[in-house]
């Protein structure tokens, strides 16, 4: 690897003009590919202190060997030319939206003499139409059977149509009249290819043509008194009509728009796009990507309800990828398909341009505007040859959509990582991995995981997550409420982990002290540790964990030590997983060890770091929804914490205590006539305003 300093530009040699800049390795590989407004101020960012960049960007500047630019006249002209070096080179750093191999489409060989439709999975091939992507392989199936009730096309494979022309008879699919059956001159190739036209105009979008043909030919056949004609009409007009139906309407004004939903954490981001034509949902697809380049941010994890700073970037990013890929891919089977053009009498300008209109609709809503707003709307305009609205929405049906589509990217993301977890070879190389990276002598069969909650020193809580050959295992989870640490409106987040270590091994050393027949834990027998715990069988900890991760870095890790050597525990591998860049602390280290980004035991961590978040932050909400439950009881005096929880367990909650007599009250354990008076004048300071005004 080389030393960026040793291929740093000399001062004062980097044009300020706006440009697209190469990141070359030894080999003369493109590694990386970017644009600036101005390139200077852009590149300097890649020599600065190393430390100071992201761990992903640091990785690319010592791999690169050398970095060379050239300037444009326009920043619209760098975003066209970064596009496409992008597309040339292939750059390794470059997040990439590849095809998605996942969801399966309805594809139309057009190029063979008797073309034919079937269901398709994988990457698109010259002289083939694709209609979806269908969700589900399910659904492609369904819509091609009925489809080939309106439009009996060939569906069957090259080598079945070959058999069925040397035996001269159909197949089954011939007979049942799902198939017009050209293999053995039933139509002509002219009037078959008239059949896959009107299946492939029907997959493009102009239904309407034929619906109102069915309805007039079902008309048409009942008149002249052909009523099982008008009988099968009718039935291939359902069909037609359930195809339709398929996609329900969204957008009640028949909007044509694509709408971009993104969610991301440190390390990778998901993006889905709902491409709504006449205001349905024609298609869906979706990403899960590494974040890399401008992509990644070292400002760790977004807090809840906050923006990933990073997202305007992965916008950007997405548009120029996709559009420009769909633009191409438009262009390629308008080209395919002049046969298709010449027959219809349609000038093949105008059927490019109507490919790059349904391509691009006239809106593309997004989460967030991208980085250069007004150089990507004219990007993409340029491309549609008509104006195009690139908008954030705001309110109504276009947001409440905007929203389900966050949220399926949301999804994706969790179902991404829950894939990753729940595959063994991939929990085994995860555990490996850590076992490799932390010089351990075994893997990591069992490991603990910590983390701190509260709202500025309020409620402080914090959890314990526990996995178990690389899987959660839920009936061994803990949760505290914190007593040391927090106090006058503030929390120190490294003693609250110091307590919640202490407590944990604690507990560990007495249950190992602990008789077989001694009565089981309870969460409640060393009253001087209490555990909130969420346990489904109340079992001690058996065994201490070969691996216990705190969250935070450097203070908490070497916080958590010193409770370990005080405790004598020695036969634990005790780290810190940091937030802000994913490093790894050890304890007495002065620098963090940094893992590969691709590898599996950083995935794993940062897994089960968010799952010890998760399980803290839900109990730091029910103990603030708690204390908020009781605090119109705090100011009473002589009402003590069991006196309060006794009110509220006893009623059930404040509102119906405060419907509550004075008699009422009194009746709770623990409370006489002059309290329970007391209670009731708290609750109701109105009515004893006036009791005393009147006496």
């Amino acid at each position: 690897m080389a030393d960026p300093q040793t291929y740093r530009p000399a001062a004062g040699t980097i044009p300020t003009q706006p440009g697209v800049y190469k990141f070359r390795d030894p080999e003369r590989r493109v590694i990386y590919v970017g644009k600036a407004k101005n390139l200077r101020a852009r590149l300097s960012n890649y020599f600065q202190d190393v430390t100071q960049l992201h761990p992903r960007t640091r990785q690319m500047v010592f791999h690169a060997s050398s970095v060379e630019w050239t300037v444009v006249a326009s920043e619209v002209e760098a975003l066209q030319l970064e596009y496409t070096w992008i597309k040339k080179f292939d750059p390794r750093y470059n997040v990439k939206y590849r095809d998605d191999k996942t969801y399966p489409s309805l594809a139309v060989s057009v190029r063979e003499r008797f073309p034919r439709a079937f269901f398709y999975r994988g990457p698109r091939r010259r002289g083939v139409r694709y209609f979806g992507p269908y969700s589900h392989a399910w659904a492609v199936r369904e819509t091609l059977d009925l489809l080939t009730r309106v439009f009996p096309m060939r569906t069957c494979s090259a080598g079945v149509l070959h058999r069925h022309e040397t035996l001269g008879r159909p197949c089954l699919l011939g007979y049942i009249d799902k198939c017009a059956a050209p293999c053995v001159g039933r139509v002509s190739e002219e009037e078959h290819r008239q059949i896959v036209d009107g299946l492939v105009s029907f997959m493009s979008g102009r239904t309407d043509a034929v619906t109102r043909s069915l309805t007039r030919d079902m008309e048409k056949a009942a008149e002249e008194l052909d009523f099982e004609r008008a009988a099968r009409l009718r039935d291939d007009l359902h069909a037609i009509h359930k195809v339709m139906e398929q996609q329900a309407v969204v957008l009640g004004d028949g909007t044509d728009a694509d709408l971009i939903g993104i969610c991301s954490d440190e390390l990778e981001a998901s993006v889905q796009i709902f491409q709504v034509r006449e205001g349905r949902i024609r298609a869906q697809r979706g990403w899960v990507v590494e974040k890399a380049g401008d992509q990644a941010t070292d400002t760790g994890p977004v807090p809840e309800g906050e923006q990933d700073p990073a997202l305007p970037a992965l916008v950007q990013n997405f548009l120029l990828q996709f559009y420009g890929d769909a633009i191409e891919r438009a262009a390629a089977e308008a080209q395919e398909d002049e046969e298709l053009i010449e027959r219809r009498g349609v000038d093949h300008e105008s059927h490019e341009q109507h490919a790059r209109t349904h391509v691009i609709p006239r809106e593309i809503l997004v989460p967030v505007l991208p980085t250069d707003t007004e150089d990507i709307r004219a990007w993409l305009s340029e491309r549609r040859g008509a104006a195009v609205d690139l908008r954030v929405p705001q309110r109504g049906d276009k947001r409440a959509l905007a929203d389900t589509v966050e949220n399926n990217a949301r999804e994706a993301l969790k179902q991404h990582k829950l894939r990753r977890i729940g595959d063994l070879t991939a929990r085994s190389a995860a555990l490996q991995d850590i076992q490799d990276a932390l010089e351990m002598d075994a893997a990591p069969l069992r490991i603990e995981c910590t983390d701190i909650s509260h709202i500025q020193g309020t409620d402080v809580v914090a959890s314990l997550v526990v996995f178990e050959d690389g899987a959660p295992k839920k009936a061994d989870y803990r949760r505290y409420r914190i007593k040391e640490a927090a106090g006058e409106g503030h929390s120190n987040d490294v003693a609250s982990i110091a307590e919640v270590t202490r407590r944990r091994f604690l507990r560990y050393t007495k249950d190992k002290l602990a008789v077989p027949e001694a009565e089981e834990f309870d969460g409640s027998t060393f009253s001087d540790e209490r555990v909130e715990e969420m346990s489904t069988d109340h079992r001690r900890f058996a065994y201490a964990p070969q691996l216990f991760i705190v969250d935070g870095g450097a203070p908490q890790v070497n916080a958590a030590q010193d409770v370990l050597d005080e405790l004598g525990v020695h036969d634990v591998v005790l780290i810190g997983l940091a937030k802000r860049l994913e490093e790894v602390w050890l304890p007495g280290e002065e620098e963090p060890l940094i893992l590969p980004r691709q590898s599996q035991g950083l995935y794993l961590l940062q897994h089960i770091r968010d799952e010890a978040h998760r399980f803290a932050i839900t109990y730091h909400r029910q103990q603030r929804s708690k204390r908020m439950r009781h605090s119109q009881l705090d100011s009473i005096p002589g009402l003590g914490a069991s006196r309060r929880s006794a009110l509220v367990q006893h009623f059930g909650s404040v509102a119906r205590l405060k419907k509550a007599s004075v008699e009422d009250i009194a009746e709770v354990k623990g409370f006489g006539p002059v309290l329970a008076e007391k209670v009731w004048r708290a609750l109701h300071p109105e009515s004893a305003a006036r009791d005393g005004a009147a006496s």
